[in-house]
């Protein structure tokens, strides 16, 4: 038996006070759904297992030096946080290290600079042998799960850290696939777990008294039929949660039956990739979808009473400054819950990364800032400094004071209180934004303000 600990670590931005408050009003606590998985078939075959997610609380190494294995899980902007973690346990504690997730495994050769091995790829199947040490190669690549089904569920036991919400997958991948999109490349092909199986799932989360669930698919709507059915499931079966957060995308809008049993199932809250109000620009991410889409998809949230977190791209090659507050004008139109403003960035391994690194257009290398918060390219309608003082423009205009009153009026307290929140949350980010750009420390904002004064 080894004791093996995973650890999502977070950027620097994710763990300060700032980021932290916001996070606390946009969201409840949770866990990424891969180390609990992992954990479970470790815990199984007899290893002892704990989990950790360092968005929630710091992560103190001296803590787990007990460890024999240390598995550290990558996305782009937690990377270099990662391999920091790493090297304190490679160097001063002499353990093992294992790097995986979307980053790592589109770039492996990086990661293995600061770990024994890398995983790229979903590691289902080569978890246990990898711990047990039956793979001795350095770069392990390890071959998608078929039949998503004989995926055990996560083990909420062995997570360390808070949480407040279950997350479950009832899918894996995209059917589409917009340049940006990392997971429909990290998860590919797209596939799908059986409604009764997901079921399974949702009846335990209802036996450990979680009151508040998140589909975390890509897009949980994309087999309409299958989402139905599973709706009913819940329904019929009373497994229907205080609230449940989903992915979805306009087409789910069609559909009116669909909306019906999205409403009654108590997936109330959804997160669609409105992205631009531009069709050119729609077009140019591959998003295969029509501003009368997004138009009518508001409509039609609104009269089933379910709350749009409107998550709008700012930067792409065909929007110029208009184009970006148009489209939080008309989030704020259609009364979305929640904005999620997102910079375009260029993340390795998409075909956005290649066109930007082919072009000579990427300004920022640190990956810390690959968060959507910050811009690390030369935009093609703006200055990079411009289009980071526009997401802060966006924060401010959406998230006001008299546009909390009118989500305590809609939505009533929780909402209200959770904007109010963000609304406070927004202007310290603003105050940050401008402190942080007159200070010659090697930080993004004043890289992106010097690059301005020297245009």
């Amino acid at each position: 038996m080894v004791k093996v600990v995973f650890v999502t670590p977070a950027a620097d931005t994710r763990r300060s006070s700032i980021y932290r408050l916001g996070g606390s009003f946009y969201g409840r606590s949770n866990s990424i759904t891969g180390p609990l998985i992992l954990g479970r078939i470790l815990k199984e075959a007899g290893h002892e297992v704990e989990v950790y997610e360092e968005l929630y609380q710091d992560l103190k190494p001296e803590n787990i030096k007990d460890a024999d294995v240390i598995c550290l899980y990558t996305m782009t902007s937690n990377a270099p946080r990662a391999y920091e973690l790493a090297k304190i346990f490679k160097n001063e504690y002499k353990k093992r290290v294992i790097i995986g997730g979307m980053h790592a495994s589109s770039v492996p050769e990086e990661a293995l600079k600061y770990a024994d091995q890398v995983v790229v790829g979903e590691a289902e199947s080569t978890i246990l042998d990898l711990i047990e040490g039956n793979i001795k190669e350095k770069i392990v690549y390890s071959k998608p799960i078929e039949d998503l089904d004989t995926i055990p569920f996560p083990d909420y036991s062995i997570l360390k850290t808070p949480c407040k919400v279950a997350n479950l997958m009832t899918s894996r991948g995209c059917p589409f696939e917009c340049i940006f999109c990392t997971t429909s490349r990290m998860f590919h092909p797209y596939r799908y777990r059986t409604p009764d199986n997901v079921i399974k799932e949702l009846e335990m989360y209802k036996k450990m008294g979680f009151k508040y669930v998140n589909f975390e698919d890509d897009n949980f709507t994309a087999n309409k039929n299958r989402a139905k059915e599973i709706l009913r499931k819940m329904i019929d079966n009373d497994l229907v949660f205080r609230e449940t957060f989903f992915f979805g995308r306009t087409d789910l809008a069609r559909d009116e039956e669909l909306l019906g049993l999205l409403r009654d199932a108590h997936l109330t809250r959804v997160l669609i990739g409105i992205e631009s109000l531009n069709q050119d620009s729609l077009d140019y991410i591959d998003k295969k979808q029509k501003i009368e889409d997004i138009e009518y998809c508001g409509e039609m949230l609104k009269k089933y009473k379910i709350r749009l977190i409107s998550s709008i791209v700012l930067g792409i090659d065909y929007d110029n400054k208009e184009d970006i507050r148009k489209a939080v004008e008309f989030s704020k139109k259609i009364n979305a819950y929640q904005l999620q403003p997102a910079i375009l960035t260029p993340y390795p391994g998409t075909p956005l990364y290649e066109q930007f690194k082919k072009e000579d257009r990427i300004l920022v290398k640190d990956w810390q800032y690959y968060d959507m918060m910050n811009v690390v390219f030369e935009p093609k309608n703006m200055n990079a400094w411009e289009l980071e003082s526009e997401f802060f423009r966006a924060v401010d205009e959406f998230y006001s004071f008299s546009g909390a009153m009118k989500m305590f009026k809609i939505f009533g307290f929780e909402a209200g209180m959770r904007r109010l929140g963000l609304w406070i949350a927004g202007k310290f980010g603003k105050t940050l934004f401008k402190k942080e750009s007159k200070k010659e420390n090697g930080n993004v904002y004043n890289k992106l303000y010097e690059l301005k004064a020297g245009a």
